[in-house]
């Protein structure tokens, strides 16, 4: 079992950066891939980031390709989203979430651990 915690979140202006983390207790940390999910208010939970295993395979939604950057230190049981040139339509909760399939990154229903979240408001 894993357990996730998100940290980072904050109010940042347009055009400002956040760097959130996801830290995971136990020792099986690196047998998951991570993704990073939001969800804003009134609107239904979309696919943000999300990294394998090792680190060697990431994917991204198209709108934050370009912007934001997944890695991941599994020394310290960490991964990160490194979130540069943020838009107002960034606002949401993040929240990340383990899986150990790989079958699906994109779609959140097949991630097994998810941590509480971490609110980020980005100001115009």
């Amino acid at each position: 079992q894993v357990q996730l915690v998100e940290s980072g979140g904050g109010l940042v202006q347009a055009g400002g950066s956040l760097r959130l983390s996801c830290a995971a207790s136990g020792r099986t940390f690196s047998r998951y891939n991570i993704g990073w999910f939001r969800q804003a208010p009134g609107k239904e939970r979309e696919f943000v980031a999300a990294i394998s295993r090792s680190g060697g395979i990431t994917y991204y939604s198209d709108s934050v390709k370009g912007r934001f950057t997944i890695s991941r230190d599994n020394a310290k049981n960490t991964v990160y989203l490194q979130m540069n040139s943020l838009k107002p339509e960034d606002t949401a909760v993040y929240s990340c979430a383990a899986d150990s399939s790989w079958v699906r990154p994109t779609t959140a229903a097949n991630y097994e651990y998810w941590g509480q979240g971490t609110q980020v408001t980005v100001s115009s």
